[in-house]
């Protein structure tokens, strides 16, 4: 477990407050049968990987199970052919005995984009026939230390075409995406301190966000683009602060104790955070006007690393018998549930664009790496297991 007054980007244990229902999550939920037997794909590498793709994402969205010929409720039916340099896939998902057609839709790409095609077309599947967003069309930052020091990296929704965005030889921590998806925010200690940065993902050109004297870190760009939380000790110990138009404000003030890891409210009108001043991290809720904070969690020894998804719900860490696992918590009725308990720590939790997934950091035998846990009780999945140590990851909006 990392140093959470050393660094200041936690994760953590179970949690509830007093009076709140704590639901273990148990078993999947009810998925429908999909038979894609009928859609072929022409002997081909690029129209091969792009159905194996394809059929990965939506076994792994948890809405499908796949079927033999003629078992499944759905039944896609089409190709996808290769032919100079490109493929084209034409994609029909029909009810198996009404016949009502879900979607119609051809789906061309250069081979080289035969993954990333592959991505979207299960993602309008799942739209289609669910009315959900899915997440396969989404990317992820996460830190690696594979070159022995610790860097972003980006990577595809499935863990595939890993590439690396800093050089910065040093230690890198806690990204977070921009709302336009343009930009990650993080933590780095380039210049021998903990500065808060602004990377472009386009151009991998990069700006210094906050560089006080003492620590800086924990920087969340605000859902409307225009202000940003931090985690400064320029007037002493840690504190959460809001950079924006009008300079710095100062929204706690909590001597003898240290602040960490903000996340905006969906509307941006509130923010939790980490806080030790009871003896122990736990979240807290304030409005970002400022104002007297709510505690959200007092059970557990530790609740750290919070996620505001736009679901309403805070997806954070949470310390049970020694191991940390993932809980989640509607900040408004304060109903918890524990989505992970298999002897192993779960940290850094980041909500997929879907709403229903959430990738985080398992450890494992001295091992971290990238793993996705359904809400709806379908076990945890391996994203990212490259060599070398995976934390921290954020999901592009």
């Amino acid at each position: 477990m990392k140093n959470w007054l050393g660094c200041m980007v936690l994760a953590g244990g179970l949690v509830a407050t007093a009076g709140a229902q704590v639901v273990v999550t148990k078993g999947a939920g009810q998925k429908t049968g999909l038979d894609l037997s009928a859609f072929q794909a022409s002997p081909t590498a690029g129209a091969a990987l792009f159905r194996k793709t394809l059929e990965a994402d939506l076994v792994r969205s948890g809405w499908f199970s796949l079927t033999p010929a003629g078992r499944g409720e759905l039944v896609v039916q089409g190709q996808c052919a290769e032919s100079g340099g490109s493929i084209n896939a034409g994609i029909y998902v029909l009810h198996a005995t009404t016949r009502q057609s879900y979607l119609g839709k051809n789906y061309p790409a250069p081979v080289a984009d035969a993954r990333r095609l592959a991505h979207r077309a299960a993602d309008d599947i799942i739209f289609a026939v669910t009315g959900r967003k899915g997440l396969n069309s989404g990317r992820l930052v996460v830190v690696g230390n594979r070159t022995k020091k610790k860097e972003l990296y980006l990577c595809d929704a499935d863990g595939g075409g890993l590439v690396q965005l800093t050089q910065d030889r040093s230690i890198s921590l806690a990204p977070r995406w921009s709302p336009d998806g343009k930009t990650i925010v993080y933590t780095s200690y380039l210049r021998g301190f903990p500065d808060v940065y602004s990377i472009d993902v386009g151009s991998g050109s990069r700006r210094v966000v906050a560089s006080f004297p003492g620590l800086n870190t924990g920087g969340a760009v605000s859902p409307g683009g225009r202000e940003m939380a931090l985690i400064l000790s320029r007037t002493g110990n840690p504190e959460l602060f809001v950079k924006g138009g009008g300079g710095l404000t100062k929204l706690t003030a909590t001597t003898q104790a240290a602040e960490a890891s903000p996340a905006w409210s969906p509307d941006g009108s509130r923010i939790v955070y980490v806080s030790d001043q009871a003896g122990t991290p736990q979240l807290y809720m304030i409005s970002r006007s400022g104002g007297r904070a709510q505690r959200l969690t007092s059970r557990g020894s530790e609740n750290v690393a919070p996620d505001w998804g736009a679901n309403g719900w805070i997806a954070f860490s949470s310390k049970l018998g020694g191991r940390y696992q993932i809980c989640i918590m509607n900040p408004d009725t304060q109903e918890i549930r524990q989505l992970t308990a298999d002897g192993t720590d779960y940290e850094d939790p980041a909500w997929a664009p879907d709403g229903r997934h959430i990738a985080c950091a398992r450890t494992a035998g001295y091992r971290s790496s990238i793993y996705l846990v359904d809400t709806m009780g379908d076990p945890p999945i391996p994203l990212l297991d490259a060599s070398g140590d995976w934390f921290s990851p954020s999901w592009a909006p």
